[in-house]
């Protein structure tokens, strides 16, 4: 339960906050954060996606809004808690407004027969010409196809730069009215302090070897969203994504053996196991090498990867029994609100 405060390369130990530890080899695996790109409001009033934590407040947050909407007469108002934002127009993006979508055609009808959803409107912003643009140009122009097929308004170029919790700003553009805005662009890399600052990037990335070594530093070695390593293939470094960091994570593990008996290390290799990206129900787009599909096919794939990445067969279980039923249903497991009582006095 320590809080890593600070590294000391000298003296080869890690501080935290009760006490240091010492270290023969030291890995730095801390990931990302979400970027707000130094916009202070957006990160004070935006929903970001990178947590459970954050996922309840997101429910909690659009639950509340269409109770609030039921209360108020005011059409204005109840137009801002309607709506929802969703800036970025990424792989999360993309799938968090096609299950928005979906939902307000087939749930929210159910529990709030009282509110007109035909109201409420879904806005997908994305600051690049396109969407999903680590995927090829025909699998964005059919992502498009799908968000709008389910009443997403698609917003390319279109660059946020305010959010007051009411109103979205945009740049050369009309505000957007929601008290909703998810924000899903970007990432930013945790940083630690005790390493200089030459051994990061522009991106805040730490520069390592082919060996995920860090530069200048024999003993530590860092791994996943936060390592850059460069290359012919890859000059901006790998994709951060989960498979990149497995990979690294298993060759590091085997190195790190070597060491030990003073075996050469094996240089790290990515291998680029496709895309996937889900907008809907029997809506998703699968790139492999050489390989596009779309439609069912790609969902069905999609549906197998992420269920075989459940850790236990137990869980896979009960979460494929939970899929079929939603699918056949039309209906999502759980509507909760759930809030923090304090405690008395």
């Amino acid at each position: 339960m320590a809080e890593v405060q600070s590294i000391d390369p000298i003296s080869k130990k890690v501080m935290t906050d009760i006490g240091y530890v010492w270290y023969d080899y030291l890995v730095i695996a801390m990931g990302a954060e979400t970027n707000f790109f130094g916009m202070k409001h957006v990160m004070e009033k935006a929903v970001s996606m990178k947590s459970v934590a954050e996922a309840l407040y997101l429910r909690n947050k659009i639950l509340e809004n269409y109770e609030a909407s039921l209360l108020t007469r005011n059409q204005e108002e109840k137009e801002g808690l309607l709506n929802i934002a969703i800036v970025g127009g990424g792989p999360t993006g993309a799938e968090v407004a096609g299950a928005l979508a979906e939902m307000r055609k087939y749930v929210l009808p159910k529990d709030y027969p009282e509110l007109n959803f035909e109201n409420m409107k879904i806005y997908l912003l994305e600051a690049g010409p396109r969407l999903l643009s680590a995927m090829s140009e025909p699998s964005s122009k059919k992502a498009d196809e799908y968000l709008k097929k389910l009443d997403v308004e698609v917003m390319t170029n279109s660059v946020v730069t305010d959010y007051d919790g009411d109103y979205v700003t945009i740049k050369n553009q009309p505000p957007i009215h929601s008290k909703t805005l998810i924000w899903a662009s970007g990432i930013i890399c945790n940083r630690i302090s005790g390493l200089e600052e030459s051994v990061y990037d522009r991106r805040y990335r730490i520069k390592v070897d082919e060996y995920n070594r860090v530069t200048g530093h024999d003993h530590i070695f860092a791994i996943g969203d936060i390592a850059v390593m460069n290359g012919e293939s890859y000059p901006d470094g790998h994709p951060q994504v989960a498979p990149a960091a497995i990979q690294q994570a298993r060759l590091l593990a085997k190195n790190l053996k070597r060491l030990l008996t003073s075996k050469s290390l094996k240089p790290f290799r990515y291998r680029d196991k496709g895309s996937l990206a889900t907008i809907g129900r029997n809506l998703a787009l699968a790139e492999f090498s050489f390989i596009r599909l779309k439609g069912f096919v790609a969902w069905i794939i999609w549906m197998f990867v992420h269920l075989m990445s459940i850790v236990g067969v137990k869980n896979r279980v009960f979460i494929f029994l939970n899929w079929l039923w939603n699918y056949m249903t039309y209906d999502q497991s759980l509507r909760l609100i759930i809030r923090q009582k304090a405690r008395s006095k």
